[in-house]
């Protein structure tokens, strides 16, 4: 078995593609946004006489919290996805943890030489007990908090819109339908001054429901990397100019949608209060977008799950899980201690999930 990096993007796409592209987190795309952030990264690639047999994203993090190499829903096996999970087989699982085994060790004279204290990795394992049997086996614990989702919502947006309506909670459907009859305008942009329309929207979002925003800087940086490949677009929306002479004309929701090739992902949103179903019809037009594009899924991102995210987050995931659809459940992150140094990032994050009312 051997590592080394991996610097043609057309092979680390088609493997990527080849099992069903999972996580946008493990995209080409999301390396380029990380070196927009001014992180060092390494793409990996695993063979096994020449074969490739798991690629591995890895990001280098130095912050206040602690020095530590992260995965970001990975390392990609050579397992298809399915309904955007993996689940190893069991005549695959020696494979698995030889691979894990020869990563950490490589990674692990990385960190030492380097000043990380340890390697976190968020597998897009689904969350069963084996598979935490797994990393446990190869020497991994679980994280006190998570980086990326590991529970999301998403609806299959192959099938047909008929039955994506009928797959609804009779509330959303209504007010889908009445976003319709209503004449609410969505709007689809890939150029940079859309930017602008989505932060001020942020920004009453972040405001009123009293969260840690991520930087304007970090939202145009992650635009601009999907957009480079036509992977990225916002979508706005509001009512006609038309509707009512009283009546809002400025954006009253918006989102940032990525897209991989077989899903496109809700990855940040912004709204504000009103009485008209402009969130509603703006999730439905983009799930109509995911579909035109051919992709099979269309993922909500992340939603609430006890004892591993916010309680805060609650009233969003009844709103999401209102479309219909499936849970996404991965299995939680892990971290690989490198140094004692660990115990400050392990104290830093347990403080950090209390705040967030975990």
């Amino acid at each position: 078995m051997k590592i080394q990096e991996i610097t043609d993007k057309n092979e680390w796409n088609t493997f990527l593609n080849k099992q069903k592209a999972p996580s946008l987190h493990h995209a080409w795309e999301w390396g380029e946004f990380q070196k927009q952030l001014h992180y060092n990264i390494l793409r990996l690639g695993i063979y096994d006489n020449k074969k490739l047999i798991s690629i591995a994203l890895v990001i280098k993090i130095k912050s206040k919290r602690g020095n530590f190499l992260f995965i970001p829903h990975g390392p990609i096996f050579n397992i298809p996805a399915e309904k955007l999970t993996v689940t190893i087989p069991s005549t695959q699982e020696s494979s698995v943890v030889s691979i894990l085994t020869e990563l950490t060790d490589y990674l692990s004279k990385i960190a030492t030489n380097e000043g990380f204290s340890f390697i976190r990795m968020a597998p897009i394992l689904s969350n069963l007990p084996e598979h935490a049997s797994i990393l446990k086996r190869v020497g991994y614990r679980q994280a006190p908090i998570y980086i990326h989702a590991e529970t999301m919502w998403a609806v299959d947006v192959s099938q047909s819109e008929e039955d994506m309506l009928k797959n609804m909670r009779k509330n959303t459907r209504y007010l889908v339908k009445k976003g319709i009859k209503d004449a609410i305008e969505i709007t689809q942009h890939t150029d940079m001054a859309a930017i602008n329309a989505f932060w001020q929207l942020y920004e009453q979002t972040f405001t009123r429901e009293h969260f840690t925003p991520f930087p304007k800087s970090y939202v145009t940086a992650e635009f601009k990397a999907f957009n480079a490949e036509k992977a990225a677009a916002i979508f706005l929306g509001k009512m006609p100019s038309n509707f009512d002479l009283e009546g809002p004309s400025k954006y009253l929701a918006a989102s940032l949608v990525l897209f991989t090739n077989i899903t496109g992902f809700y990855h940040q949103g912004a709204s504000t209060h009103s009485d008209y179903p402009v969130t509603y019809q703006l999730q439905w037009q983009t799930m109509l977008e995911a579909k035109r594009r051919g992709c099979t899924y269309y993922n909500f991102y992340g939603i609430y799950n006890p004892g591993r995210t916010p309680r805060a987050w609650q009233g969003l995931s009844l709103f999401k899980r209102g479309f219909g659809g499936f849970q996404v459940d991965y299995v939680p992150t892990h971290d690989y201690v490198i140094s004692p140094l660990y115990i400050k990032s392990y104290l830093i994050d347990k403080y950090l999930a209390f705040k967030r009312g975990i």
